[in-house]
Order: C-alpha cells, then structure tokens, then sequence
C-alpha cells in the first residue's frame, strides 16, 4: 500500500483544494443568499468531496503509523478540521443573518488556512514568529 502514497497524499491535496472552493462559493451564495444553494448537486456533491478528503487523510494516516496523541500538529489538524465543520455549517446553512454567515465563513477561511499550514509545517504553532 506504501507504493500508493504519493498519489494518495496528493489526491488528499486536490479534495483538500476543492473542499475550500465549493466551501467558498456555498458560503457566498448563502451569504447573498442565492437560489444555487438549492440544487441538489450543490447540496451533494461538496459532501462526497469532503467525504473522500477525509477518508483519504485516514487512509495516510494509517499508512503511516501516524496517530494524533503522538503528532501534536495532527491533533491540531484533526480540531482545526472541527471548528472548520463547525463554522461551516453555520455560514451555509445555520447562520441567521447574512452577516453571521459572512462572519463564520471568513473565519472558516480562516481555520482552513491554519489547517493547511499545520499540515504543510508539521508545526501547529508555525504562524508564531519564534
């Protein structure tokens, strides 16, 4: 299984960037509150994206013996992802006003870039000038 991990880690990239994209147009939709957000293809296809995203961080995982509680910048990717979640679901679909979904969807933006950073640094405190 070793011999797939290349194109594994960048299959995981590729959803990882489409993941944002569908991310950043669902959440300035809802923002602008736009009838797009209604199609059922908007609707699915960012969750099979997401899905395999994170199927295939799983799978990288466990390829390669790497667990959170001992890669502290794992354990951070692994929460970032939460509050990503989080604050997603409330720029799309949970946000009352389209000013709290244009809130929670930058700071999604947010969480998303300390995830990509933590994984390309394999440093969860990489943006702290030391």
């Amino acid at each position: 299984m070793i011999e797939y991990y290349s194109l594994i880690k960048h299959l995981h990239m590729t959803t990882a960037v489409l993941s944002i994209t569908f991310f950043i147009v669902r959440a300035w939709w809802s923002v602008r509150e736009v009838s797009l957000l209604q199609r059922r293809w908007v609707r699915i296809l960012p969750h099979v994206n997401d899905t395999l995203l994170l199927l295939l961080g799983i799978t990288l995982m466990t390829m390669l013996s790497m667990w959170p509680h001992q890669h502290p910048w794992l354990a951070a990717k692994l929460l970032g992802l939460l509050g990503y979640i989080l604050l997603g679901t409330v720029a799309i679909k949970r946000g009352r006003t389209p000013m709290t979904r244009g809130l929670a969807a930058l700071a999604a933006i947010v969480v998303f870039v300390y995830i990509m950073g933590t994984a390309m640094t394999k440093d969860p405190w990489f943006f702290l000038p030391l």
